[in-house]
């Protein structure tokens, strides 16, 4: 095994590549989930399928990639009781379950996910290549391990032997016959001098004396409770009240030890979130709270890959997932963090200095009303909610420059109206009389939620 495993490491990218194809996954029957690919490829190389099965959801959300890897599986990987692929019976090279027709709309999927997802995208080229590197690699690292699969054995040619009849258990033997006892003889019963103890079974104490057999090994005399020998057939049999129970009780099993991958993963990730606390504390700013929960992620995804190999780290999985929806709704919605507050924030100044900077909410609603600034200066100021509606009112006459943007909503910006996923306008309005006058530079932001910008 080690002098296979040196030459493993030591093949060439040409030989890799025979031997994958040589020895490439089969398809099981059980335990899958749509056409067996990721199962079959954990068999193959001794991982954990939740594994590959994530592995194909990330490169799918990242390109497309394992899109095509699993179409690919799904066309060039054999099942486990058939002799070749979907794609090699296509050609006549042997049976395949899969039908011609059902082959054919798999090389169609095959050609459609590269025109479709890998069109003018660099992203799904790149996942291309890392996801065929890492399979490269996994079969160089790891061509040994898991099961090896071997095809069904093939039916040799041949003549069919004749039907034997197989006699099951002891031949017939003669009746039996007493032997004669001569005539006035006195008939004598044998006598046992061996007294056996009050309350003790008969068999206690005595041998029980082994069947008379011949040569071939079956028995020639019936068993006690076949007297007349009316069922030779079944003389092999033991005797009745007999136990078939070994007097030995089996080992348990031993134990299986728990792996320490998830528990050093999730200490490793609240060390991180308590580090990432200090460094916010002594003027790390720009460390929010998607940034730290990327990080965490990319440990919890550093413990499932290192559990695959030691059967353990299931549980990070769990703690993964929400995880990432909230990320994803952390980026999405509140990309510097949740530091506005919840709730509602109303807003009314009636000079200059009474307009802040920045009007933001987490979660709520803002109304910032300004139709009663005065006609002359200028300001600059801005309003966002990361979940919630934003109404600003600005004065009849003023002078008016601002940008409206939502992640998702409906964007009333004073003429523009806007509705669907991330919409965007700019825009100046002078208002009916003209330039000259109040001058309001204004932007408006939502996250999830609508927004309003109108004349007072």
């Amino acid at each position: 095994m080690s002098g296979t495993s040196n030459q493993a490491h030591g093949a060439g990218v040409e030989d890799t590549l025979k031997d994958f194809w040589a020895t490439r996954p089969r398809r099981p029957r059980y335990g899958r989930k749509v056409a067996g690919v990721a199962a079959g490829i954990a068999n193959r190389y001794g991982l954990d399928p939740v594994i590959i099965r994530v592995a194909f959801a990330v490169a799918t959300f990242y390109g497309g990639a394992g899109v095509v890897f699993y179409l690919l599986g799904w066309l060039f990987f054999a099942a486990e009781d058939d002799e070749v692929s979907p794609a090699e019976g296509l050609v006549g090279r042997g049976r395949s379950s899969s039908s011609t027709p059902f082959a054919l709309l798999l090389c169609l999927g095959v050609l459609g996910s590269f025109s479709f997802l890998f069109d003018h995208a660099f992203n799904g080229w790149l996942g291309l290549a890392i996801v065929g590197g890492l399979v490269f690699l996994l079969h160089r690292g790891r061509r040994d391990q898991g099961v090896v699969p071997t095809g069904p054995a093939p039916v040799e040619a041949g003549p069919v032997p004749m039907w034997v009849p197989v006699q099951h258990g002891p031949p017939v033997p003669p009746p039996y016959q007493p032997y004669p006892t001569p005539q006035g003889a006195p008939v004598t019963m044998p006598t046992s001098t061996t007294e056996t103890p009050a309350g003790a079974p008969a068999d206690a104490t005595a041998e029980v004396p082994k069947p008379a057999v011949d040569e071939d090994g079956f028995r020639t005399e019936p068993p006690a409770w076949d007297p007349l020998g009316a069922a030779p057939f079944a003389w092999d049999l033991p005797e009745p009240g007999r136990s078939l129970v070994p007097d030995y009780e089996p080992e348990p099993p031993e134990p299986r030890r728990r792996s320490k991958v998830g528990p050093i993963a999730v200490a490793v990730s609240l060390l991180t979130i308590g580090g990432a606390v200090l460094a916010e504390s002594h003027g790390a700013a720009w460390l929010s709270v998607p940034h730290v929960i990327g990080i965490v992620l990319g440990i919890l995804g550093l413990g499932m890959v290192a559990g695959s190999f030691v059967r353990g780290g299931r549980g990070l999985i769990g703690l993964a997932v929400p995880l990432a929806a909230v990320g994803v709704a952390m980026t999405t919605f509140w990309p510097n963090g949740a530091h506005g507050g919840v709730g509602e924030l109303t807003a009314h100044p009636t000079t200059l200095d009474q307009v802040k900077p920045d009007y933001s909410l987490s979660v709520g609603n803002i109304a910032l009303d300004l139709s009663d600034l005065p006609g002359t200066g200028s300001i600059r100021t801005s309003a966002s909610v990361g979940a919630g509606e934003i109404t600003v009112t600005v004065p009849a006459n003023a002078d008016v420059e601002v940008s409206c943007e939502s992640k998702v909503g409906e964007i009333t910006c004073l003429h523009d109206n806007l509705d669907g996923v991330n919409k965007s306008t700019t825009l100046t309005d002078n208002g009916p009389d003209g330039p000259g006058g109040l001058k309001i530079f204004l932007q408006v932001e939502a996250g999830a939620g609508s927004l309003a910008v109108n004349r007072g």
